[in-house]
């Protein structure tokens, strides 16, 4: 359900948002000149960059994804308004040069930029946006499944049907090079949330040729229309050439009439290799250039091999999950946090996760706004775990704990190291422990977001950089996999969040941020933050240029490969 331009590990730079709500008609010119500078046209130097993907897409219409192995791909095809800065999670002009709004936040002038095609060739204008933004609210059928419009219905809410209040209101284009978005209330994540690839900006004309809408549900899954399979059309470095799904590849070409700065090869492939130790083997064989998220025990030998190992800064958080929906002693916030007191985080960090993880003290990255110094503390202290259990009248405590296979996560690069050392904590404090393991797609979340888990473990890497993307998506609504809706305060929760995402006044927001964050971790407790972990990417000796992202959001435009 986000989101370091070396291995040095060099901190985000303190977020700064582009256009603060409450303050009038704040233009963005001065980013728009730095990131024009960046990307002043130029030429391409050849060849092929191939990267080895871990899954395949369910297509290729960025509006209908919501997993990163697709962004992963339509990242290079198209552009939003807004896009992020190399190397950090603050947003910069994209498509959109600059943009205002009105004191109360609700209404969005964006002027655009101009001499900008789609890849059929067709402008880039004020009505494409207002089309793009019509096509995503006026959503019906199969298309207002969650599964679908996962980042809509998360980010803006409700459809043109009514039947959920929606963020978004309206668009209007009074001339080519602006365009109007009207929205329902002020949010603290707007525009932040049109660097998303979920709402980047597509050929209406394409979109319209190829059914983009037709999407049908077929069971359990979904028959996308050939717009998605064959004919992505955006404004990016890159065009979509050919899926052939037999040999799962993916092929890519240099955009020729690209707006900005051309890619600097000529074809960009995705090779799908799901398999970890396979990607190593391909990219030391030179099959492939590069691979994400490799196994942290590969890192040193990785670099004595001669590859170019990048970690990336930290912008996640992995957290134990608790779900009171069926345990009644974990609706004790005794026992919660007698769960927080066992646990041993900095020996975790240090036993099974990476150089230049750190112990988490609360749901998000301290570079986030409203994160307060001040939280409750949980040390590891077993006397006082089993001191609080015995309050509780629960000293022989059992637990159903899940723990995810067949899978790997920026946050969580070792599920089944992190469980055995976490389980073994409580163990220590007279918990009985009930493994549960199953694999990632293969019932282990459709079991705990139906709180089906006792203690479960899970996290997120940011989309954008604002707290609602962190604690607003996990606790933004009772009906949640923490099940606070058996839980007193967890409408309070809900409406607090809801309060200072809507709260116009970026001090005043701060603020009430803060206050939460203290709330969740002294009185609500509905997870223990663990940790957040670099995740790493390598290519080989001939591959220069790559960008990292904290948002795990690289984009390849940059890239060039020697020797070709």
């Amino acid at each position: 359900m986000s989101r370091a331009p070396s291995a040095s590990r060099r901190p985000l730079t303190t977020r700064r948002r582009v256009a603060t709500v409450g303050v009038a008609l704040v233009a963005a010119t001065s980013l728009a000149a730095c990131a024009q500078s960046q990307r002043e046209a130029g030429g391409g130097e050849g060849g092929t960059f191939t990267f080895g993907a871990a899954g395949a897409p369910d297509g290729f219409d960025p509006f209908y994804a919501s997993d990163g192995e697709t962004f992963r791909v339509t990242r290079q095809i198209t552009e939003g308004l807004v896009g992020f800065k190399p190397g950090s999670a603050d947003v910069e002009p994209e498509l959109a040069e600059s943009w205002e709004h009105t004191p109360d936040g609700k209404s969005w002038t964006f002027k655009l930029r101009t001499g900008v095609k789609f890849h059929d060739g067709t402008d880039f204008n004020a009505e494409a946006v207002c089309k793009n933004f019509q096509r995503m609210f006026d959503q019906t059928g199969a298309g207002q499944n969650n599964a679908l419009s996962y980042y809509w219905i998360e980010n803006f809410g409700g459809f043109s049907d009514g039947k959920t209040p929606s963020l978004y209101q309206s668009c209007e284009s009074p001339d080519p090079t602006t365009a109007v978005v009207h929205l329902t209330r002020a949010s603290s994540k707007f525009p932040d949330i049109l660097g998303l690839p979920s709402f980047s900006m597509q050929s209406p004309t394409a979109m319209e040729k190829y059914q983009a809408n037709n999407v049908q549900a077929q069971g359990d899954s979904f028959v996308y229309p050939e717009y998605s399979r064959s004919h992505p059309t955006g404004t990016g470095p890159f065009k979509f050439v050919s899926y052939d799904e037999g040999n799962g590849t993916i092929k890519l070409a240099r955009n020729e009439a690209y707006w900005g700065e051309k890619a600097k090869v000529n074809e960009l492939i995705f090779r799908i290799i799901p398999d970890e130790t396979v990607r190593k083997q391909e990219l030391e064989s030179g099959a492939i250039d590069g691979y994400d998220y490799p196994n942290a025990a590969d890192l040193k030998a990785l670099r004595d091999a001669g590859h170019n190992v990048q970690v990336r800064d930290p912008f996640n958080i992995m957290y134990l999950g608790i779900t009171q929906k069926n345990n009644p002693a974990l609706k004790d916030l005794r026992v919660r946090q007698a769960l927080a007191y066992a646990v041993d985080r900095e020996t975790l960090v240090k036993a099974n996760l990476p150089e230049g993880a750190s112990v988490a003290t609360q749901f998000y990255p301290e570079t986030v706004d409203g994160y307060a110094s001040d939280v409750q503390k949980y040390p590891h202290d077993p006397a006082k775990a089993k001191q609080l259990l015995a309050e509780a009248g629960v000293p022989n405590l059992t637990v159903n704990f899940y723990w995810p296979t067949e899978v790997t996560r920026p946050y969580m690069p070792d599920p089944q190291g992190i469980y055995n050392a976490l389980a073994e904590d409580l163990r220590e404090v007279g918990i009985t422990v009930n493994p549960v393991s199953k694999p990632w797609n293969g019932g282990y979340i459709d079991d705990v977001d139906n709180a089906k888990a006792d203690l479960f473990l899970l996290g997120w890497t940011g989309d954008y950089n604002t707290p609602d993307n962190f604690i607003g998506t996990f606790f933004g609504t009772t009906e949640n996999r923490f099940y606070t809706a058996g839980s007193p305060w967890g409408a309070d929760l809900a409406n607090q969040l809801k309060a200072a995402d809507s709260e116009p006044d970026e001090a005043k927001r701060n603020q009430m941020y803060q206050d939460i964050n203290r709330k969740l971790l002294s009185e609500y407790l509905p997870a223990i933050p663990l940790s957040h972990s670099p995740p790493a990417i390598v290519t080989n000796s001939k591959v220069e240029g790559l960008q990292t992202s904290p948002l795990t959001a690289e984009e390849f435009a940059s890239v060039s490969v020697s020797g070709q």
